[in-house]
C-alpha cells in the first residue's frame, strides 16, 4: 500500500493500532515523542480521512499536545469493518462509534482525553463521546456540523394533525428535490460516487470545490422553517435535483484549471492521497453513518440519554461560508442554548466552507489553542 509520510510534515506519523473494539485502526499522530502529554482526538467526517487534519496537528503538537487522528470506522486504512451495502448496520450506530473511540483511547494506554474535535459526522461522533463519557473526554470541539445533543425528557405532544412528508414535498416542488442524507442512503450511491463516470478523482475535486468558500454560490444564512420551500434554498448538493446523482451534481460545478491551480488549501497531491483511498475501498463505510442517521437508530439510541445534556466545555466551529451550519433549521440555535451547558463560543471563520480546518488551519488551529489554554 502507498505510504502516507510522503505527503505528510516530518512531525506526522502513521501507524496501526489493533485491538480497537474489532477494528485495526490506521492513525496520523503527532506529538508522540513524550509521555504524559495532553491527548486531543480529532474525528473527521465524509468524504474524509485522518489526513484531513494534516494542516492542524504540527501546531497542537507544538504547544505540547498528543494529537491523535484516525480513519474513522468504514474508511480508509482502518480495517475490520464490512463494506457490504447489506452489512449489519449496527456497528455503524453513533453509540458504537463512540465506543471505537473509547477503546482507541484505552489502546494507546491513555484513561482520557483533554479535548475531542469531530468535523463534519465526526461531529456527533464527537458530541455522543462527550455526552455518555465525560470522565475521559473532558471538553468537546463540534465543527460544521451543530449537534444538539439527547432530546428532551418529556417529548412534546403528538401534533393533531400528521407531519407533512417532506420527501414527498421536495419531490413536488417546480424544480423537485431530494434530500442528501436520504439519497445516501440508497442502494446506488456507493456506485454511483465510486464508478462515476469523471473518475473519483474528479468527482471529489468538484465536490471539495463547490462545498468550500472557493464557490462563491456558497452564502449560507438561516432558513425561515423546516419546509420543501425552505430547504429548496439549499445548494444542490444538499438539496439535490431529484433524478441526479451526486457525481452528476458535483460535476456541474467542476472548478476550472484555473481554479484548481489557485487552490492553496488543496493541491493535485494532497487531492491524490484522498483518490487514491477511496478508490481502494469505495464509500459506502462512511455511507453507512448516514444510513443510521435516517433509519432512526441513532436517536434510538439517545433516547436513553433524555434530558442529559453536553456539561464538559465545549465549543463549535465551522466556516462562515458554510452551509451545513443551517441545514437544519434551529439546530445551530438549540445546540448553544440546550445542548451544551458550557458552551465557550460559536465561531464562523472567514475565507472558509465546509473543510474549514483544511482552508483556513492557522485560524482553526488558534481557536484551538485558545480554547484548550481556557480550560486550566
Amino acid at each position: 500500500m502507498t505510504p502516507l509520510d510522503p505527503e505528510l510534515a516530518p512531525a506526522i506519523r502513521s501507524r496501526q493500532v489493533d485491538g480497537v473494539n474489532g477494528l485495526s485502526v490506521h492513525i496520523l499522530e503527532a506529538g508522540f515523542e513524550a509521555d504524559g502529554r495532553p491527548l486531543v482526538l480529532l474525528l473527521h467526517g465524509f468524504p474524509e480521512l485522518a489526513y484531513s487534519w494534516r494542516k492542524v496537528m504540527p501546531a497542537l503538537a507544538a504547544a505540547g499536545f498528543h494529537v491523535v487522528a484516525p480513519d474513522m470506522r468504514g474508511y480508509g486504512r482502518t480495517t475490520g469493518w464490512d463494506p457490504a451495502y447489506d452489512a449489519d448496520l449496527e456497528p455503524f450506530r453513533f453509540m458504537n462509534l463512540a465506543q471505537d473511540c473509547v477503546s482507541l483511547v484505552e489502546a494507546l494506554g491513555r484513561r482520557e482525553v483533554a479535548c475531542v474535535v469531530g468535523h463534519d459526522f465526526g461531529s456527533p461522533v464527537a458530541g455522543h463521546c462527550a455526552l455518555t463519557r465525560p470522565d475521559i473526554f473532558r471538553s468537546v470541539v463540534m465543527m460544521s456540523a451543530p449537534f444538539e445533543g439527547a432530546p428532551a425528557a418529556k417529548a412534546a405532544p403528538a401534533a393533531a394533525t400528521p407531519a407533512r412528508d417532506i420527501h414527498a414535498d421536495l419531490a413536488a416542488l417546480p424544480r423537485p428535490r431530494k434530500l442528501y442524507h436520504w439519497y445516501y442512503g440508497t442502494r446506488p450511491a456507493n456506485e454511483d460516487m465510486w464508478r462515476a463516470p469523471q473518475g473519483v478523482a474528479a468527482f471529489l475535486r468538484a465536490y471539495y470545490h463547490v462545498k468550500s468558500a472557493d464557490w462563491p454560490g456558497n452564502r449560507p444564512h438561516r432558513l425561515p422553517r423546516r419546509d420543501a420551500e425552505s430547504l429548496a434554498i439549499l445548494p444542490d448538493y444538499y438539496a439535490m435535483p431529484l433524478e441526479q446523482t451526486m457525481a452528476q451534481v458535483a460535476a456541474a460545478y467542476a472548478p476550472s484549471a484555473a481554479e484548481v491551480a489557485a487552490c492553496g488549501w488543496l493541491t493535485d497531491d494532497e487531492l491524490a492521497v484522498y483518490a487514491r483511498e477511496y478508490s481502494r475501498t469505495g464509500f459506502q463505510g462512511g455511507l453507512q453513518w448516514y444510513r443510521c442517521a435516517t433509519s432512526g437508530i441513532a436517536a434510538r439510541d439517545l433516547r436513553a440519554f433524555a434530558g442529559r445534556t453536553i456539561d464538559v466545555p465545549s465549543l463549535f466551529i465551522a466556516g462562515a461560508a458554510d452551509w451545513g451550519v443551517y441545514q437544519t433549521p434551529g439546530s445551530f440555535e438549540r445546540m448553544q442554548t440546550h445542548g451544551c451547558t458550557r458552551m465557550a463560543g460559536a465561531h464562523l471563520i472567514p475565507g472558509a466552507g465546509h473543510w474549514v480546518q483544511q482552508e483556513q488551519p492557522q485560524a482553526v488551529a488558534d481557536l484551538l489553542l485558545g480554547f484548550l489554554a481556557g480550560l486550566g
